[in-house]
């Protein structure tokens, strides 16, 4: 089999750019119930509410900018299609930090910068529109309040066809910044594992999906990454035994 890296990415690799993580102290959900902010019912009851949550989310995305491990992960994108090899980043991160550091990357749980309008399904990126108490029309069909093109809990995530397809084909897998609680992104470790791929895990503490074989690399993302990016360039192209 072609040697083929997947690397999944989750809130750590973006809290060295200041962007605040959803669980822990500090993190966004801090004094929410998911339910409140977080689901199609809670957007049904309260769109103002929902909105104004998201839109201080939308705003903080033009306060930021990609750190060295966003920067280190789409130059190794870069070695890796120059080498013919294969490569594909998924994160679940809503942010655009990965895409504004030149990585290819599919976003599965969708994007702050993008709306999406729940009557003709039209999607514009705007991160202008970012008034907290104005609710932004669709331009395609008129309807008056688009909603963020995020996948909230009890929807589906986007991209599965396509993550599935990238995980049989996987020979090498990272996970980045997750917390491994978060299904079914959580389950692609196990997944890959269980095909005998190479893991390596990257994240704070021990999240709650590693197992003994995952190379295990505790620290913030910033400091691990960049390095850990070089060490699989390495791997990916070491001449076969």
């Amino acid at each position: 089999m072609a040697r083929t890296l997947v690397v999944l990415t989750g809130a750590g690799i973006s809290a060295d750019s200041g962007l605040a993580t959803f669980r822990g102290d500090g993190g966004l959900w801090e004094g929410r119930r998911v339910e409140d902010v977080a689901t199609p019912e809670a957007w049904r009851a309260d769109p103002d509410s929902v909105w104004r949550f998201y839109q201080l989310r939308r705003a903080a995305l033009t306060t930021v900018e990609p750190n060295a491990a966003h920067h280190a992960l789409a130059a190794l994108e870069q070695r890796l299609n120059d080498a013919g090899l294969g490569y594909r980043l998924i994160t679940q991160n809503v942010d655009d930090l990965h895409d504004r550091a030149g990585s290819t990357a599919l976003h599965m749980h969708g994007e702050l910068a993008l709306l999406r309008c729940e009557i003709c399904s039209g999607r514009v990126r705007d991160l202008r529109s970012l008034d907290a108490a104005a609710h932004v029309a669709c331009e395609g069909c008129g309807h008056p309040r688009m909603r963020p093109d995020i996948v909230w809990f009890g929807e589906t995530p986007y991209g599965l066809r396509d993550i599935q397809r990238a995980l049989s084909r996987c020979t090498h897998f990272a996970a980045l910044g997750t917390s491994g609680n978060v299904y079914p992104a959580a389950g692609f470790l196990a997944a890959v594992r269980a095909d005998g791929a190479k893991t390596w895990v990257n994240s704070l503490e021990a999240p709650e999906n590693l197992a003994r074989g995952d190379t295990f690399l505790p620290g913030r993302a910033v400091d691990v990454v960049p390095a850990l990016c070089e060490d699989l360039f390495e791997e990916m192209t070491r001449p076969a035994r």
